[in-house]
């Protein structure tokens, strides 16, 4: 067993239909409806980015060989033990002996390789492809398998215990996205797209005793108002994440509960870095200085969010303040306009996905743009179409979205990710961060990133959020806190 150290430091707070399942909700209590924001794209997380997919099959339908808790500390689950060598560069896995893929085949140390080597291939389309590209995976025996990384990453079996390092079986791999097979408490019973997805408990599953709920249905409802609604008429039990202006209505009502729970996710205004003039440091640093942190906080998320400077959040190994890099200052951001050239009214399009932090958000960013001759014109698309558009085909100049990832910093040395920040001194900084062991050396290259990254004004970083749910009094086993997002269906019971 390994334990983390603690994740989190700040605790807080992230279309009703007439259907079938509001009976499902009300009545029976071997099953549970959950509430989602976002509907999934797919269901395989090692080939889709989508947090939500996760959400669903993580811990329930597809397993990793560790298991981040509740806490962050990181526990066995497909693997036994592991032991880390003393260059904390090999990890030694001992494997669960007895375990069967839903379709009856074997899980052993070759499905860990050809997964881990499936996630680092040429053709990966996973979103932590640098990482499973600097894996080496050996098999040893049937139950040992050796992974050798090419860097240092102390965090790696915490890395391994989220959905982009979940275990696939190769004869089912290619279909997941549609038809998930794993080694999981839960398998896949219907989709249907647009509106809900539902697991039932699988009887294979080796410990059949540790799911107490025999039937899990996800219900997908963006607007915060039929959220409320849909929990207030029992058609769902439990809502995650739900819209943060939902909440008042529940705090004191004593048939819910309500859980504010704390997260390493960063909301952004992602800024489209390739675009002109955007591709300018001192446009970009206009737009940051013209926004109100915590009136953004306020309008966005109802004041459940704490400000952030860099892509990087109160609580994480290294966190560096670097609020004060870009102060709200309206006159210096007037002053940067003018220095770059820009003639205003500017126009920009900021294209905005569902979740209600998005929508709400937006209109605050125009209002604070406005003052400085920035004319923002808003585009609401579905996530299905910000997933294509923004993050695939990097079509926009602005956006507001959460990322939740805990390890994401990656990410800005990817030169063709969404938002096209490209620096070398940043990837040689990084390069240096993944090649550390030593604990307070990689603590000081860390705040020296977020610094970097705050001064190159690579997006507007805003908050970090502080997530929501609300659930009917007597469901018991809801997470307190989100190191990562998932819902751990095999923890939940009605009580």
């Amino acid at each position: 067993m390994l334990n983390r150290r603690t994740l989190l430091t700040t605790a807080g707070a992230t279309v009703a239909l007439a259907t079938p399942l509001a009976g499902m909700a009300q009545g029976r209590k071997d099953a549970i409806v959950i509430g989602m924001a976002l509907e999934p794209p797919g269901l395989d997380p090692t080939t889709g980015a989508a947090a939500a997919i996760a959400e669903v099959v993580q811990y329930n339908i597809l397993e990793t060989l560790t298991k981040i808790n509740v806490d962050g500390s990181v526990t066995p689950l497909l693997a036994e033990s592991w032991e880390i060598s003393p260059d904390l560069k090999t990890y030694t896995f001992k494997l669960r002996k007895g375990v069967k893929f839903q379709n009856g085949e074997p899980f052993n140390a070759s499905t860990v390789k050809f997964a881990f080597d499936r996630a680092g291939g040429e053709k990966s389309t996973n979103k932590d492809k640098r990482t499973f590209a600097n894996l080496a995976t050996q098999v040893v025996d049937e139950h040992t398998v050796v992974v050798i990384n090419k860097e240092i990453d102390p965090d790696l079996p915490f890395v391994l215990g989220q959905a982009t390092a979940a275990i696939v079986e190769p004869k089912s791999a290619e279909g997941n996205a549609t038809k998930p097979i794993g080694t999981g408490p839960y398998k896949l019973d219907n989709w249907a797209k647009g509106s809900s997805i539902t697991l039932s408990k699988w009887e294979g599953f080796r410990a059949p005793a540790v799911a107490k709920i025999n039937k899990v249905t996800f219900r997908f409802i963006s607007d915060t108002a039929a959220q409320a609604a849909a929990v207030l008429s029992g058609d769902v039990d439990v809502f995650t994440r739900i819209g943060t202006r939902a909440v008042p209505q529940f705090r004191n009502n004593p048939q819910f509960q309500t859980i504010l729970a704390g997260s390493r996710a960063k909301t952004i205004l992602s800024i489209n870095n390739k675009k002109k003039p955007l591709d300018d440091v001192r446009v970009r640093r206009a737009i940051l200085a013209a926004i109100d942190r915590k009136a953004f906080i306020e309008g966005a998320a109802d004041g459940l969010g704490v400000p952030i400077g860099s892509h990087y959040v109160p609580g994480a190994a290294g966190y560096i303040d670097t609020t004060g890099i870009n102060p709200f200052d309206i006159e210096k951001a007037k002053k940067l306009l003018a220095e770059a050239g820009v003639k205003t009214p500017l126009e920009l399009r900021m294209t905005l996905p569902p979740p209600p932090y998005a929508r709400q958000g937006g209109e605050v960013i125009v209002a604070q743009l406005a003052k400085i001759g920035i004319v923002v014109k808003i585009q609401n698309v579905e996530w299905a179409q910000w997933l294509s558009g923004t993050y695939g085909n990097k079509d926009y100049d602005l956006s507001i979205i959460s990322h939740v990832e805990p390890f994401d910093l990656g990410n800005y040395a990817k030169p063709d990710y969404y938002w096209g920040y490209q620096s070398k001194a940043f990837d040689t900084l990084f390069d240096k961060i993944k090649s550390t062991g030593n604990a307070a050396e990689r603590n000081k290259l860390l705040g020296e990133a977020q610094k970097l990254l705050a001064t190159d004004a690579a997006n507007g970083f805003l908050y970090q959020p502080q997530f929501p749910t609300v659930a009917k009094k007597n469901v018991k086993g809801l997470w307190k806190e989100n190191p990562i997002f998932v819902n751990d269906l095999s923890a939940l019971s009605w009580g």
